[in-house]
């Protein structure tokens, strides 16, 4: 089987050597041998698995904490405009 490395490598932005090709030619070749292999298998009575382990993803529920009012919030500011934060510019100088 003839696997054109170089252009995989293009495709997954990989640089690889001159000398580098051959070696994971080889090996690539090698690991779709192996999965061809696996074609053979009887799948039939297997169930469908998404995992093994049993584990289960645990969250919790977002909670609320009291917040401050907009007018507490804005108390000990000197720079405000419309209600809000009045800050510098980030992007741009003003």
């Amino acid at each position: 089987m003839t696997i054109n490395v170089a252009h995989i490598a293009k495709l997954a932005n990989l640089p690889l050597k001159d000398e580098e090709i051959p070696l994971f030619e080889k090996q690539l070749s090698s690991v779709l041998t192996y999965i061809n292999q696996l074609k053979n298998l009887n799948t039939e009575n297997v169930a469908e698995t998404s995992q093994t382990t049993g584990l289960e993803n645990v969250s919790r529920t977002d909670e609320t904490t009291p917040c401050l009012s907009q007018e507490d919030a804005l108390s000990n500011t000197k720079n405000k405009k419309n209600d809000m934060f009045l800050v510098k510019g980030v992007l741009h100088s003003e």
